[in-house]
C-alpha cells in the first residue's frame, strides 16, 4: 500500500464518520455534504438520485426518528484511483415518533468518488440485516443474492 493509498483510506474512513456524525446531530447540510451532486441512494426499497433528492428523503426518514445514534463499525475499502468501493456495517439505536425503540443493524455497499481532492459517496446501497426490538427477537435478514453478486470481492 502506498502512502497515497493510506491517506485515501483515512479520508474514506473519515467520510463514513462524518456521515454518521451528521446523522447523530441531525445536520442535513453536513450529511448532504458527504454526497456527490449526482449521487444515488438505495434504501428500504427506494432509489433516489441527486444530492437534493437524497437529502429530502433523509429528512423525511429523520422526521419519524426524533432520537437516533448511528454507530459505524469497521469496514472494507478498495481504492482504484479516484474511485473506491466500501462495505460498511452500521448499527442504529433510537426512538421512533411513537416512543418505541429502534434497533437496526445493516450494511452499506458504497461506491465513492474523489472530486476536487475530497471523497464523496457516489452510490450507497443499504440493506437492513436486523430491524426490531432491542432484545433481537425479530428475524434477521441475509444479504440478498443480487447484492452479494453485485459487490462480490469487496
Amino acid at each position: 500500500m502506498t502512502v497515497r493509498n493510506v491517506a485515501d483510506e483515512l479520508a474514506l474512513r473519515e467520510l463514513v464518520a462524518r456521515y454518521a456524525d451528521a446523522v447523530c446531530r441531525r445536520d442535513a447540510a453536513a450529511w448532504g455534504a458527504t454526497w456527490a451532486a449526482d449521487g444515488e441512494w438505495r434504501i428500504m426499497g427506494q432509489i433516489v438520485q441527486g444530492r437534493d433528492e437524497i437529502v429530502a428523503l433523509w429528512e423525511r426518514f429523520m422526521a419519524g426518528i426524533p432520537q437516533v445514534i448511528q454507530i459505524p463499525h469497521e469496514g472494507l475499502i478498495e481504492i482504484d484511483g479516484a474511485r473506491a468501493s466500501l462495505r460498511w456495517y452500521v448499527t442504529e439505536q433510537g426512538k421512533l415518533s411513537d416512543g418505541s425503540a429502534l434497533v437496526m443493524t445493516g450494511v452499506y455497499l458504497d461506491e465513492c468518488v474523489k472530486e476536487d481532492d475530497v471523497w464523496l459517496f457516489a452510490k450507497r446501497v443499504f440493506h437492513s440485516l436486523y430491524s426490531g426490538p432491542p432484545d433481537l427477537s425479530a428475524d434477521f435478514r441475509p444479504l440478498p443474492a443480487e447484492l452479494v453478486k453485485e459487490f462480490a470481492g469487496r
